[in-house]
């Protein structure tokens, strides 16, 4: 009988990824078991998955190692549902694997870099201890063991809601002050997947939340998401030198390679080496300056596939987006459904205050205080085009 039922599993997830029609009390099948996700990590801590979705069949799963986005299921033009986010398919691949990636995680204290590990805030403290990743010298994604790699207590108060929280110590990866830290998923009757960033401190610090989702619209990682046609709602982006460290200037898209302002298919410019950004960024990896203000009813950027029709709209309250094309993929995971991950198997669009502020004084500011609270929310709309 289990060997019957693993067939029929196994054939229903075959008919998702053909992109032929099935509803979604068929292809849901194929998702994550709780049951079979969950394990007990080597320090005794329970690893579970959590899910939320909509009466439309959207569903999002969880993970409370580093807050981490599992899958993500939503409709295709064919009438079925995918799964458009890389991930594992157990607890212990993301125990295993928690420090040296970063699919689906809560990303903290602070996104992207800040130069060889040291940060100087606006009252002249300065905090030279960060723990540094990149390079053996920069700080990246909040260090080593930055919140990507740290266990957050999960709360379920409905259906389509998830809260992860977390508290970090003073001086945690050399970051100054205890934190507090909330972040709430929620899915709505619209297919968004929305996520409500929330942080208060006792001793001045910086914070710069984001999500480090991989995303693939086709559903199926092993095609590389060269296909997919990408719109950014910014007219300029803050250069880096080739540590990928901004520089402080803020320069203009518009004749060069990073230019979306239109719709453009990704791979159509991404080995135009001849273009600095992209020599140094190994093609697209790059903080986009949005033209939205933090108007989080304004489209930020929106990217589609043509195979599957699925589109992802980005609404975001952030100054800026990372869109990074996956060029550091190199097929050393194995994920979800045994699938190697290679090189630009996914994308990021990741929302956040500029990379390096602490260090770049007329970059938005990123500091937060005590008495007060930091709040950030982005929402991801999926779409059906046919």
């Amino acid at each position: 009988m289990k060997a019957v039922n693993f067939i029929l599993i196994m054939a229903a997830f075959m008919i998702v990824s053909c992109g032929d029609k099935k509803d979604a009390r068929i292809t849901a099948s194929a998702r994550l078991s709780s049951a079979k996700f969950q394990a007990t990590s080597d320090d005794g801590r329970i690893m579970g998955l959590y899910t939320i979705r909509n009466e439309l069949g959207m569903e999002v799963a969880v993970t409370n190692i580093g807050g981490r986005i599992v899958s993500i299921w939503v409709p295709d033009k064919d009438g079925g549902f995918r799964d458009v986010v890389l991930g594992f398919d157990n607890a212990k691949d993301y125990e295993r694997y928690a420090v040296s990636t970063n699919f689906g995680a809560i990303i903290g204290r602070y996104g992207n870099r800040i130069e060889n590990a040291t940060m100087t805030l606006r009252n002249n403290a300065t905090y030279n201890k960060l723990r540094p990743n990149d390079n053996a010298k920069n700080t990246l994604h909040g260090g080593p063991r930055g919140f990507h790699a740290r266990y957050f207590n999960i709360e379920q108060p409905s259906g389509d809601t998830l809260v992860c929280k977390y508290k970090s110590a003073n001086m945690e990866e050399g970051f100054p002050g205890e934190m507090l830290v909330t972040v709430t998923y929620s899915v709505s009757k619209d297919n968004e997947l929305r996520i409500d960033y929330k942080a208060e401190t006792n001793v001045t610090s910086v914070c710069n939340l984001t999500n480090h989702s991989y995303f693939n619209l086709s559903g199926d990682p092993k095609n590389t998401i060269l296909d997919h046609i990408l719109y950014i709602n910014a007219d300029a982006y803050t250069p880096t030198n080739i540590e990928l460290i901004p520089t402080g200037k803020i320069d203009k898209v518009k004749g060069t390679p990073l230019d979306f302002t239109a719709p453009t298919v990704i791979g159509e410019r991404i080995e135009d080496v001849s273009f600095e950004a992209i020599k140094f960024g190994k093609g697209y990896d790059h903080n986009y300056v949005l033209n939205n203000s933090g108007n989080i009813n304004t489209l930020a950027a929106k990217v589609s596939c043509p195979s599957t029709g699925i589109g992802m709209e980005v609404y975001t309250t952030e100054p800026g987006i990372q869109f990074y094309s996956g060029n550091f993929l190199d097929g050393t995971n194995i994920g979800k459904n045994g699938i190697s991950y290679e090189r630009r198997a996914a994308l990021c669009l990741e929302t956040q205050h500029f990379p390096n502020s602490p260090n770049i004084r007329h970059f938005p500011n990123t500091e937060i205080y005590p008495g007060e609270t930091y709040r950030t929310t982005t929402i991801y709309k999926f779409t059906v085009n046919d």
